[in-house]
């Protein structure tokens, strides 16, 4: 019989890749196309091969250079629309479950549930249906907090819109940790996140949203830092 649904595996190690293959290999209807064990390749098979679904391993260590899992989420969803993304990690902070499914992913399973949840997840994920670890979905209703009014736009933390700002007065990574204190990688990755959050990854995008919100209303007349 062939398999309705195709499945990559991204995991680091070895022997858990070897475990769940065992789980998702006695389903008649599944059938694991490609193993991994980065970042890079599971972008790569996943883009190449459109699997039905992709078992993406949140802590996938990486290089410098070199997105996270939950990093290149975004860019996995939009490139390979066609596989639904379910996350598999030990990772039990609901903040982490929120930004994966912000993200892109269909579903999020512990891998200390995964004999007991994965398939499950899997099928849910195969019909376009999201899946949460019950104990953490609990967990994450509790810890969602009511709308508010004056929150910052689009979800963005009030140091990111501090970056932000920097960003549209033309501020280069490097002074803007001189700036806040903080490391070049730290600037990096937080400028990712808030392109990640808005769906704009050039500068003048950035400006002009900058600008529709008003974020520039407080500048003090601009600056003399130089440009990207």
């Amino acid at each position: 019989m062939t398999a309705s649904i195709t499945i990559v595996l991204a995991d680091d190690h070895a022997v858990v890749r070897t475990g769940l293959r065992y789980v998702l290999d006695a389903q008649d209807d599944f059938e694991v196309v490609a193993e991994t064990g980065t970042v890079a390749e599971a972008v790569r098979l996943t883009t190449a091969m459109a699997p039905t679904v992709l078992v993406l391993d949140l802590g996938m260590p990486h290089g410098d250079g070199e997105a996270s899992s939950l990093d290149a989420l975004p860019a996995l969803v939009r490139d390979a629309p066609q596989s639904k993304v379910v996350v598999l990690t030990m990772e039990d902070d609901p903040e982490f479950a929120r930004r994966a499914l912000s993200a892109g992913a269909k579903a999020y399973v512990l891998k200390e549930a995964a004999h007991a949840e994965l398939v499950s997840a899997i099928r849910h994920a195969a019909d376009d249906e999201s899946y949460l670890n019950p104990r953490l979905g609990a967990l994450l209703a509790a810890t969602t907090p009511a709308p508010d009014p004056d929150a910052p736009p689009d979800d963005l933390t009030p140091r990111e819109i501090e970056i932000l700002r920097l960003i549209a007065l033309g501020h280069t990574n490097a002074q803007i940790g001189r700036l806040l204190h903080l490391s070049v990688r730290t600037i990096e990755a937080r400028r990712a996140h808030v392109q990640q959050k808005l769906g704009r990854s050039s500068r003048p995008e950035l400006v002009r949203y900058a600008l529709e919100r008003g974020l520039l209303d407080d500048a003090a007349g601009g600056t003399d830092a130089g440009g990207a």
